[in-house]
């Protein structure tokens, strides 16, 4: 069994000190360039959807179930089809679907800025005439989202997560307090970059907090509900519309979706669900903007698809795809560093993501060591508002674009640089 580094002499830190060095000199050498930065699909994912470009051939395929054709002007909330298709992966009524364009990230920012102009349903006073706006932000977390938030000057407050979601205790009490906080973000099923999905008390408070907000609003982002990495063994999460609407405020959350990581992310379709209020003041805010989304796009989608079932078929071979990549990280995780007490790791059931942690302070240290042996890393501090993770400690691991081949590189100089971290580390704090 290894020894934890803890437990090593001055001498013997040293000593392993400069063993690592050399390694680590000598995969610096190979000249990499590996990038483990973002949660992409890799080309034999984006290969499974590419018969989605044969099924309209014809001029006679371009049109809807109702014979509109899908070249022209019409369907300003997406084609009935489509939203059935989702209506039932979501489990909402086709009524409660809103189509967008392909960026479910896209339709989050402009729901927000709508919210500032206009407000939300509840009050409809517009948030940007507030002294400040605030959301709570589940951390570690989606930067995007905090990039939305910063991009419209939403002031943040971090929100520690848990193995059952936020800590719903504090979400709680700050969204109760402060009449400022108007929105929560929230990755519900396999979040990023934890892998954590809330369970069904979590579900259940958010549905019955009593935030001193009235147009307090629940983005709920919906990335990777259908994302598992085992059949056998998949994580659920409770219908947020749905609990809700049974504690009296249906009109709370606002779900999000795509199929950004089932067809391609860059030209998949977005969705929003809401209640049918919801659902109406969005619609509203959004006449004038827009006449319509890419209905071809969404006609291909519907007839590659089929149904909610054909979807689910179709991300089992995704599956397939991504299981390897993360059982190699945990086995090289758990030969190179388990036992030596310098590092923990989540082990998610789906999604994309795996949380890394080393020990306090030596993150930074872990991605320029990265960074020098031509492996790239999400930046440090990006999975915490305003870049800042308290810790100096968690680092997004997202080891789906990779091919196994390189992942292994990329992994193997990972653990060398948090090893390398630590007793740099341990060895100055001796030293002072």
């Amino acid at each position: 069994m290894a020894k934890k580094y803890g437990e090593m002499g001055l001498r013997e830190a040293a000593a392993e000190l400069s063993s690592l060095r050399a390694a680590y000199r000598e995969a610096a050498a190979k000249g990499l360039s590996l990038d483990m930065s973002r949660g992409k699909p890799c080309s034999e994912q984006l290969a499974l959807s590419m018969e989605m470009y044969d099924v309209l051939r014809g001029e006679g395929d371009y049109f809807s179930e109702d014979g509109s054709d899908c070249r022209n002007y019409g369907f300003f909330d997406g084609l009935p089809e489509a939203k059935r298709l989702f209506g039932e992966l979501l489990g909402v009524g086709e009524d409660q679907i809103f189509i967008g364009g392909n960026s479910s990230l896209n339709l989050m920012y402009d729901v927000i800025a709508k919210y500032l102009l206009k407000g939300a349903l509840g009050s409809e006073r517009p948030w940007g005439k507030e002294k400040k706006v605030k959301f709570l932000c589940p951390a570690p977390g989606y930067d995007r989202h905090f990039g939305i938030c910063e991009a419209l000057d939403i002031e943040m407050i971090p929100v520690a997560m848990t193995p059952q979601g936020p800590d719903m205790d504090r979400l709680e009490a700050l969204a109760a307090a402060d009449p400022l906080i108007k929105g929560v973000w929230c990755v519900p099923q396999y979040q990023n970059p934890e892998g954590t999905s809330f369970s069904d008390e979590t579900v259940r408070r958010f549905a019955a907090m009593k935030p001193a907000a009235k147009d307090f609003t629940i983005f709920w982002d919906n990335a990777y509900m259908v994302h598992d990495l085992y059949p056998d063994r998949r994580d659920r999460v409770l219908d947020i519309l749905r609990c809700c609407e049974e504690a009296g405020c249906p009109d709370r959350p606002i779900v999000f979706a795509s199929t950004s990581k089932i067809s391609f992310p860059g030209a998949g379709v977005a969705v929003i669900a809401a209640s049918r209020a919801n659902m109406a003041r969005i619609k509203a805010l959004t006449v004038p903007q827009t006449i319509g989304f890419d209905k071809i796009n969404q006609l291909r989608h519907v007839r590659f698809f089929g149904s909610a079932q054909g979807i689910a078929e179709h991300m089992k071979k995704h599956a397939d795809i991504l299981r390897p990549k993360f059982e190699l990280v945990e086995q090289m995780l758990q030969r190179e560093l388990g036992g030596l007490g310098i590092a923990r790791w989540t082990k998610p059931l789906g999604g994309y993501f795996i949380s890394f942690y080393t020990e306090p302070g030596c993150a930074k240290r872990v991605e320029q060591l990265c960074q020098e042996a031509g492996v790239k890393l999400t930046p440090v501090g990006a999975t915490y508002p305003y870049g800042k993770d308290p810790d100096d400690a968690n680092i997004r691991i997202a080891p789906t674009y990779p091919p196994l081949e390189e992942l292994e590189s990329a992994i193997s100089i990972l653990c060398l640089a948090t090893r390398i971290a630590s007793l740099e580390k341990r060895l100055e704090q001796k030293a002072a």
